[in-house]
């Protein structure tokens, strides 16, 4: 078996500079992981011994880092395949990756996912691409809908919406601004795809008014380059002034947190869109 670049051996790991005032030995730590994962990846299923061997490290080195990908579901073990007689002794130990493993290297999902919506809208039409859109932020908010719609008021709906969106993925939060509430999704898992189908965000927009009860307006997406998606929440009675007010603190553009409304004030961007509960665009 041909051995990959061995790494320079300092007790068993390599010496690598301190970056960015992380430790050195935990800046080496986390590189020699990546590349023990990284073996796992090309080569499959390796004893802890062959790995030491390819990378040129100590075997007791490389237990200690299959160890810890093992605890954090990054890898799984399984017993080799015994060859020759059976001799006495437990078999050795293969190491393998998860899917979770396999995660840190990244997927080509997003250009799949944009191909494959591409052909719909070509094949099927827009209408398609709109259909699909609502079927998936239905299964996404479907499941939470009792918890989000159970509370009473407006701005603890936000939060459950908020904590339902964090268990999907969405590192989703909240805080209150002027008469409102602003939902912050810090994290986007199909930003790349709904940069090209918008249809994506609209669905979700629609989705978040009819749970809430409310009309709310999306003033910011990740998929449109913002630090976050922000969706303005009304907790004031329909009809009011405060009901749709925006704050007048907002930071200058280049200075706002991942949960401000729109850059550079509160006037809301062309493109940004009010939905109502019934799923209608107010004029």
């Amino acid at each position: 078996m041909k051995k990959t670049g061995a790494l320079t051996p300092s007790d068993g790991e390599p010496r690598r500079a301190a970056v960015a005032g992380v430790p050195a030995q935990v800046n080496a730590d986390g590189r020699t992981r990546h590349e023990v994962a990284r073996l796992l990846l090309e080569q499959g299923p390796m004893t802890a011994v062959v790995v030491a061997d390819q990378l040129g490290i100590s075997p007791t080195a490389v237990r200690r880092h299959l160890d810890a990908l093992v605890a954090d579901g990054e890898a799984e073990t399984r017993d080799a395949p015994r060859r020759g007689p059976r001799g006495r002794g437990r078999p050795a130990k293969l190491f393998l990756l998860t899917e979770s493993g396999r995660a840190r290297f990244g997927h080509a999902y997003d250009d799949l996912a944009v191909s494959a919506i591409r052909f719909l809208a070509e094949h099927a039409g827009e209408d398609a691409v709109r259909a699909f859109a609502e079927r998936r932020v239905a299964s996404l908010v479907g499941p939470h809908s009792d918890a989000v719609t159970g509370a009473m008021e407006p701005a603890a709906r936000a939060e459950a919406l908020a904590a339902a969106l964090t268990r999907e993925g969405y590192a989703a939060s909240t805080r209150k601004v002027g008469a409102g509430e602003q939902l912050c999704q810090h994290h986007c898992p199909v930003a790349h795809v709904a940069a090209e189908f918008p249809q994506l965000c609209e669905a979700e927009t629609e989705a978040f008014a009819k749970l809430l009860g409310t009309h709310v307006q999306r003033l910011a997406t990740i998929a449109r380059g913002d630090a976050a998606c922000t969706t303005h929440v009304p907790v004031a009675p329909a009809g009011t002034p405060e009901a749709g007010r925006q704050p007048e603190d907002t930071p200058p553009e280049g200075h706002r947190s991942a949960g401000d409304a729109t850059p550079g004030g509160d006037t809301p961007r062309k493109g940004d869109e009010t939905v109502s509960a019934n799923g209608g665009h107010p004029v």
